[in-house]
């Protein structure tokens, strides 16, 4: 294929995809909505079946749903008619995913839950199948045309099942009132997780806290800084508050002006209003306020009094940026 053709292909594929997804939209009904209705009074977990490539986008969307704080489980159609039927309770609410709503499998299993009693909520692009006509609720996948030239191969029909499980976890996600505090529990880990929970003084505390007095003489000021090796010193009250900062700065502009400090003190070459943040703000929010206030560092306080120094450095020693 030549570079238009191949460009031709790839655009042609996202239309037809876009248009199945816009398509969805009118199949958003009664029915979508007494499903979320019945997940969300539900005292059960949900399990997520299915065959094939069906199979695959009821993990993805399982994952969704734990994540977003309703409990579920994903149950392989194969397996659940050769054992896996053990992990259903009474109470659990069941979905099944596939195109067809024909495959031997989804039959046996559609017929199974059925007899068990719970239920059954068909994601299904046949409602005239064997699924469809055998769930309690249907919620409506059909597409017009796979993007796969020969019409064959599950490409925009799981693109629609992907975005119709999307769309109800979003929508018990809501009901639940499931905010950032509750997303940062089940994230704790990787650069998502530490956005959400990370705070200020969880980096500050592995940091020195260089620190000087007003009167503090420049050689002070300058083996505090290099003792701490920060690049800056605080320079504060008797009472720990703070009266300015110091940095390497502050200090190259210093012997720009002159060639004699042995008079100088701290408070005569201090940067006043330093910019500061409390010790419990989120991490990232420290981030935010380094880039609009283009400097690398800030002050970190708690009751008014300084707490510490937080560096850029120690956000991206955490991945935070």
């Amino acid at each position: 294929m030549d570079t238009n053709s191949i460009i031709s292909t790839a655009l042609n594929t996202i239309q037809l995809e876009a248009d199945a997804v816009n398509k969805l939209q009118t199949f958003i009904g009664d029915d979508f909505v007494k499903a979320v209705n019945k997940i969300a009074a539900s005292k059960g977990r949900l399990v997520v079946s299915g065959i094939g490539k069906s199979a695959i986008i009821a993990q993805k969307i399982v994952a969704t749903f734990n994540s977003t704080g309703t409990a579920a489980l994903f149950m392989h159609a194969a397996d659940a008619i050769h054992g896996d039927l053990g992990m259903i309770q009474n109470e659990d609410v069941i979905i099944i995913i596939s195109k067809s709503g024909e495959s031997p499998e989804i039959k046996v299993l559609a017929t199974l839950i059925k007899n068990f009693g719970n239920l059954l909520i068909g994601i299904v692009g046949n409602i005239t199948s064997f699924l469809a006509l055998n769930s309690d609720i249907i919620l409506n996948t059909t597409v017009d045309t796979e993007a796969c030239p020969n019409n064959l191969a599950p490409t925009t029909s799981t693109t629609v099942q992907m975005v119709m499980g999307d769309a109800l976890a979003i929508c018990l996600m809501t009901i639940k009132e499931f905010g950032t505090s509750d997303f940062a529990k089940f994230h704790p880990g990787g650069m998502l997780g530490k956005k959400l929970y990370l705070r200020v003084t969880d980096l500050s505390a592995q940091n020195e806290r260089p620190a000087v007095l007003k009167d503090a003489s420049i050689k002070q000021v300058i083996v505090e800084m290099t003792k701490k090796r920060l690049g800056t010193t605080v320079v504060i009250e008797n009472d720990n508050t703070i009266a300015g900062i110091i940095t390497d700065g502050d200090l190259r502009r210093m012997l720009e002006k002159t060639t004699d400090f042995s008079g100088l003190q701290a408070k005569d070459i201090m940067s006043k209003n330093p910019t500061t943040i409390g010790a419990g703000v989120l991490a990232v929010s420290a981030l935010e306020i380094m880039k609009t206030k283009d400097i690398s560092q800030l002050i970190v306080i708690e009751n008014e009094r300084y707490a510490g120094i937080i560096h850029l450095h120690d956000l991206i020693r955490e991945g935070i940026i």
